[in-house]
């Protein structure tokens, strides 16, 4: 697997935005089909202006990207088939790493994408009952907080 950073033609705009879509399908499953058609232009639209772009690629497969403005996560969607495969938390940490990302919004209704940012050390500071064009789905504001150091010791066998 690797990571680019692509040449936005159509074709790869519109190859993230088919992502995007089956991405959703499988993890927002509070949206309805009318929900998904009415986001997917905003999708479309991010995709094509956001400041930072990534995509992990597999044999010249998309499998996952990351869209960041400034130091917040605005977009980070996983291929279905690749559900769970380490490519969401490798894009996260390069992203945290990289540009020091430290923000990202998550719809409430979305349980597993609050447990992931929380295991890789994000906490909620603030909640919405809308979303961003003022549809009555919570989010919930997450800021990344340092982890804290390991509590093991590793101790040495004597005989």
């Amino acid at each position: 697997m690797h990571i680019t950073t692509p040449i936005r033609t159509t074709e790869t705009i519109e190859a993230l935005t088919r992502l995007w879509e089956a991405s959703v399908r499988q993890s927002h499953h509070f949206l309805t089909e009318k929900d998904i058609q009415a986001l997917k232009p905003y999708a479309k639209a991010g995709l094509e202006s956001i400041e930072n772009l990534f995509v992990s690629y597999e044999q010249n497969e998309a499998t996952g990207f990351i869209g960041i403005e400034k130091d917040k996560i605005e977009m980070l969607f996983i291929s279905p088939e690749y559900f769970g495969k380490g490519i969401g938390k490798l894009l996260l940490t390069m992203a945290c790493e990289k540009l020091g990302v430290r923000y990202v919004d998550v719809n409430e209704q979305n349980h597993k994408a609050e447990g992931f940012y929380r295991h890789l050390g994000f906490q909620t500071f603030e909640r919405t009952e809308t979303d961003e064009q003022g549809n009555p789905f919570p989010i919930l504001k997450m800021k990344r907080v340092p982890l804290p150091p390991p509590t093991y010791q590793i101790e040495r066998e004597t005989k």
